[in-house]
């Protein structure tokens, strides 16, 4: 692994202070709490937000079903709400720098990454949305009553209501816009909650939309803990949906919490993903595709192939080159241009990724390479192969959320699905090889929500994506991710013989 790069320093530097959006106000919290925002690279909190309470949430939400029941977004034309989208994509990629700057400041990816890769997505996804806006329609259907009577039937799609969105924070502004960007196409309003690590582009963004010409009251954003401001949401009454974007643990908690109201439901949770790697398979491509798909974003992805599956014949080899590919990824701070990958979001995640690995090494496991964080400020983790696993290993059946690969062999075929299917979660997975009725085979009984061939793919907005089993309820993204912002309403209307 090559050095840890870093430069900069927080100390001695005022925080900077940021308000809740709330309406078309500027809100610090009811209780005057506050919130330091730290930076992953640093170690060091460089800005600080509200800690929003159940009064907070209360308001936010009182805002958002006016400008519901107003009708003063819903209400508008599909082309009307369609060109503020647009505008919207067009301020997110003239401020494109700023944001990149924010996020990676804030989350600790290399700002090349953000530049590159999330900030184009993330105005993508807000143009897609506004071309679906007027692409949401009913049916009509004729139909015959007793005797002569007839009637003249429709449905319409209709925004489900008030929504809350429940942001996470490994990808903090590009998960907004999967679940912001669809639910404002529909015409909801909403209340938005992003985690407390990383809530700063969320503020951000919620400026360019008021910019944009969206309505005061349909985006709120209250910041804080998810124990208060998110339960509070997900418990609120006068909120008809949520989508929630994080553990399965806490998904199964706003379940409990949402069935007050019977609020519907979309929820992403953790995974394990599989990596199946065939004797037949391009190893050229395999190994950096393997290593792509586990250590982009330092292993923070929830469809991240932490497991990696290989045929016998082959596994020394993709070992060995999985070792290689990771000891050549530079660990580095945001700024620095040779970076790869940055840190872990907090101290807490590295003791809780380091702990998975020393867990690992007690019940018999081998690191190949990595394993050890590295001096310095900042949470780096270095990328970590592991080898000489089983499936009943924690490292093996748990979401770790970091740089750690677990390699296990398998002999054939039907041993390859069967690990790769042992596991409470079916978000994602790849499978690599030169055989193509294989491919589709395999990748037909892999039971996850997205499954690769030669490539363990990054969600692209027009394709859906979301979990099988315990990995969640739902799809975002494509029309799918329109879906759960609608209601169909049928109307029949009678019509004289």
């Amino acid at each position: 692994m090559t050095e840890t790069q870093q430069s900069g320093s927080l100390a001695g530097q005022a925080l900077a202070t940021w308000q809740m959006v709330i309406g078309d106000a500027r809100r610090d919290a009811s209780s005057g709490e506050w919130i330091d925002v730290v930076d992953p690279g640093l170690g060091q909190p460089f800005a600080r937000v509200p800690q929003a309470a159940e009064a907070d949430v209360d308001d936010a939400v009182a805002e958002a079903r006016t400008s519901f029941d107003d009708l003063r977004w819903r209400g508008w034309s599909a082309d009307r709400r369609s060109q503020v989208l647009w505008r919207i994509a067009d301020l997110v990629d003239r401020h494109s720098a700023e944001l990149a700057d924010l996020e990676t400041r804030n989350q600790g990816m290399p700002l090349s990454f953000a530049s590159a890769h999330v900030l184009p997505s993330v105005a993508r996804t807000f143009r897609y949305y506004a071309g679906a806006v007027e692409r949401i329609e009913g049916r009509a259907v004729d139909l015959a009553g007793p005797g002569t009577r007839r009637f003249h039937a429709y449905t319409r799609r209709e925004p489900i209501g008030v929504a809350g969105i429940i942001v996470p924070w490994n990808g903090p502004l590009l998960s907004l816009s999967w679940k912001l960007a669809p639910a404002l196409a529909a015409g909801c309003s909403t209340v938005v909650k992003p985690a407390e690590e990383t809530p700063l582009t969320a503020l951000r963004l919620a400026e360019l939309c008021l910019e944009a010409g969206l309505p005061p009251g349909v985006l709120n954003v209250v910041t804080g803990v998810g124990s208060r401001a998110g339960a509070a949401i997900a418990a609120h009454p006068d909120i008809d949906k949520v989508s929630f974007t994080g553990s399965t643990e806490v998904g199964r908690s706003i379940l409990q919490a949402a069935q007050g109201n019977m609020k519907k439901l979309t929820l992403e949770l953790g995974g394990k993903s599989p990596v199946l790697v065939f004797e037949d398979a391009d190893l050229s491509a395999a190994i950096p595709g393997a290593a792509t798909a586990i250590f982009s974003n330092a292993g923070q992805i929830c469809t991240a192939g932490s497991r990696l599956l290989v045929h016998e014949s082959v596994i020394e080899e993709v070992v060995s080159g999985l070792a290689v590919a990771a000891d050549a990824i530079r660990l580095g701070y945001r700024t620095d241009e040779s970076a790869q990958i940055g840190p872990l979001i907090s101290q807490r995640q590295r003791q809780r990724v380091d702990g998975y690995v020393a867990q690992g090494l007690r019940d018999g496991a081998e690191v190949v390479t990595g394993g050890a964080a590295p001096e310095g400020a900042g949470f780096f983790y270095p990328p970590t192969v592991v080898t000489g696993v089983h499936p009943s290993m924690s490292l093996v059946r748990e979401e770790i959320f970091g740089p750690i690969v677990a390699v296990m062999p398998f002999a054939d075929e039907a041993e390859a699905v069967a690990l790769a299917n042992d596991t409470p979660y079916g978000l994602a997975g790849s499978v690599w090889t030169e055989d193509i009725d294989r491919a589709h085979r395999v990748a037909g009984l892999i039971r996850a929500g997205r499954v690769g061939v030669n490539v363990h793919a990054s969600p692209d907005v027009a394709m859906p994506t979301g979990g099988f089993k315990q990995s969640g309820w739902g799809r975002e993204l494509g029309p799918d991710g329109l879906e759960p912002y609608l209601e169909t309403k049928s109307i029949l209307v009678a019509v004289d013989a």
